[in-house]
């Protein structure tokens, strides 16, 4: 097997890479009949030259590979039939962006597996970037409200960041004395909670934290489904799972925490059939305190609904005017709602990110996949099989048709 490491091609550009050099220098060691082959980029956390020097091959192209592996999307042009991708597809919520990539990969009879979609027996995810995302999301938040309210600068993060540098930065500042939210309880969540205890922020569970008037420290909460929604009968809320199993039964019961917080951090994965957490009337609604949003999960008019676009480590800000709900630019009133929504949080700590997220793919689904196993995580995410939609995701049929219509941006 010929093991390709793509050259990213999506705009912003994406620095992480699937296999550092030490890892796919490893796998050459351990299965001698495994070549891996680095598509040369200038962009890439891990240089050229470091590949080399582990003894991996180097090629402008690498299209004779029978596996190419990446992060983001690969651009329509340089996909070649009847190869095996993975990547970041952001496809299986019928983003409406990425039709005509799925539509690619189905005439090219293309098989693909995504990153997302690999989960063990309890559907836990194993290979996502995830903690990292949530580390970088509140970091950048922080900054962010630093920049809207001029109480502190933190340093702009860069691909030479590390976690330690990152740390250093905010223990540097005096953190304000605000309530801040933080949804989910995933890696990202583990991610931005890990960060959090590190600067000494106060954690409240969510009743204590609703409590609370005024703070003299920062101080935060993690609310999970449990309290973000109810069901809209006005009955208790049952269970996870019957959340789950039928969302369009629930509402959303955000607006308690939107009326008693100063940010939002979402770490929380959201479906296209579950409640809109924050609604456009919702912003206008008296009371409404929140005025830095950092969506990482940065669904596009998702379950926040200010989430207008993604942002960029370049651009990383934006406000949203609730009134007109549009876009303006960032920190331009007090009145409008600052938001971070980038959507490649990683890519601030990407050699750090790269490493982690390589040992768990090589862990949970290559290693398994050069040993001749059968992998369940590998098959639970191949949306394409030569081209044909697999079972689990038969309902993106109609998406992928030449005449779909979209009723809704997600």
């Amino acid at each position: 097997m010929r093991i390709g490491l793509l050259r990213e091609t999506k705009n912003p550009v994406d620095n992480r890479v699937a296999l550092s050099p030490a890892q796919a220098a490893r796998i050459q060691a351990c299965y001698p009949d495994v070549t891996v082959v680095a598509q040369t980029s200038g962009i890439r956390a891990f240089s050229d030259d470091e590949y080399r020097a582990a003894g991996i091959q180097v090629a402008g192209d690498v299209s004779d590979c029978d596996l190419l592996l990446g992060i983001k999307e690969a651009d329509i042009s340089t996909l070649r039939p009847d190869r095996h991708y993975v990547f970041f597809g952001h496809v299986a919520k019928m983003q409406v962006g990425n039709r005509p990539l799925l539509q690619a990969m189905i005439r090219k009879r293309i098989t693909f597996s995504d990153y997302e979609y690999m989960v063990d027996e309890q559907g836990v995810r194993v290979c996502a970037f995830g903690w990292w995302a949530g580390v970088v999301g509140v970091y950048d938040t922080l900054r962010g409200y630093g920049l809207r309210t001029g109480l502190f600068d933190l340093p702009k993060p860069d691909s030479r960041f590390t976690l330690e540098q990152l740390k250093k930065n905010l223990r540097s500042i005096e953190l304000p004395h605000v309530k801040m939210v933080l949804t989910g309880r995933g890696r990202t969540a583990k991610g931005a909670q890990y960060i959090l205890e590190e600067i000494g922020a106060v954690i409240l569970p969510v009743d204590a934290y609703l409590a609370v008037e005024s703070v003299d420290r920062l101080t935060c909460t993690f609310a999970y489904i449990d309290s973000l929604v109810r069901p809209a009968d006005g009955s208790d809320f049952v269970s996870v799972a019957d959340f789950h199993a039928h969302p369009a039964r629930y509402e959303s019961n955000f607006m308690r925490f939107a009326q008693t917080s100063d940010i939002l951090v979402c770490c929380h994965y959201w479906g296209i059939e579950d409640p809109v957490y924050l609604s456009e009337a919702d912003y206008r609604t008296p009371g409404f305190r929140i005025r830095m949003i950092g969506d990482i999960t940065c669904d596009i008019q998702g379950s926040v609904r200010s989430t207008l676009r993604a942002s960029t480590h370049a651009d990383p800000y934006y406000d949203y005017n609730p009134l007109t709900e549009k876009e303006e630019p960032a920190f331009s009133s007090d009145g409008n709602i600052t938001v971070m929504a980038i959507d490649t949080c990683p890519n601030a700590l990407p050699r750090d990110a790269s490493d982690y997220f390589g040992a768990r793919f090589c862990e949970y689904v290559l290693e398994p996949l050069l040993r001749g196993e059968d992998s369940s995580v590998l098959e639970r995410s191949t949306i394409l099989q030569e081209g044909q939609l697999t079972p689990g995701f038969q309902y993106l049929a109609d998406f992928a048709a030449d005449g779909f219509l979209p009723h809704c941006q997600s």
